[in-house]
């Protein structure tokens, strides 16, 4: 078990389903995973809010939720217990990988999920300024009108050379000016993988969306 509690088969559920990176049936899990999501487990899953399960048909289907990420993340880089044989060895040895791939490249967990044919960052003129001012001109740019919702996904390109750093410590600052909301994606089944490498994390909560009302 892991540090939370959870089987090796539940965290197992929950890597299929961040690599999936979209809803996925009973018997989808068994046939392409060889993994069965049990009654059990279904359920301490859901109750924990790290997965949400729904029936279609004669059959669950599952999807991974922004607390089921950060709890995948946490596990990825404990100590998990594997079960013996070649299996566990191969999944261990994996863990052990992507740990060193995230120490040595500096990339956020969620970003090794991206797809490989993500779209490459729109080519913008960089606004002078500092983060903040940035962010409101980008904003402005993506904005029909003061206080659409514009997703992160698509504002963080916009920002120039600015760190990944600067500009979480700029949301984080904006979401005290009276016009300005950050919030999460209501419809998490929405999210692309993409979306949620952008999310901002507020309050231990991932922040998608952002509208400003004064531009």
């Amino acid at each position: 078990m892991s540090d939370s509690g959870l089987s090796f088969t539940e965290i197992t559920v929950l890597m299929v389903l961040a690599v999936e990176g979209e809803e996925i049936a009973n018997p989808d899990l068994e046939k392409r995973y060889g993994v069965a999501l049990k009654k059990a487990s279904r359920e301490r899953l859901n109750d924990l809010k790290l997965i949400e399960s729904s029936k279609q048909g004669r059959s669950f289907v599952h999807i991974l939720t922004d607390r089921g990420w950060e709890e995948l993340k946490l596990a990825v880089v404990s100590d998990i217990s594997a079960p013996r044989g070649a299996g566990g060895a191969m999944s261990l040895a994996l863990l052990s990988l992507v740990r060193g791939i995230l120490t040595r490249t500096g990339r956020g967990f969620l970003e090794l999920f991206l797809p490989e044919d993500a779209p490459e960052a729109p080519v913008e003129v960089e606004v002078e300024g500092d983060v903040t001012t940035r962010i409101r001109a980008a904003y402005a740019k993506l904005a029909d009108k003061p206080g659409d919702w514009i997703n992160l996904v698509r504002l963080r390109p916009l920002l120039g050379d600015a760190t990944r750093e600067e500009v979480d410590i700029a949301l984080k600052g904006m979401i005290h000016i009276p016009e300005v909301s950050i919030v999460p994606e209501s419809n998490r089944k929405t999210l692309t993988p993409e979306a949620r490498a952008a999310a901002v994390i507020i309050g231990e909560q991932e922040k998608h969306l952002i509208a400003i009302e004064a531009l």
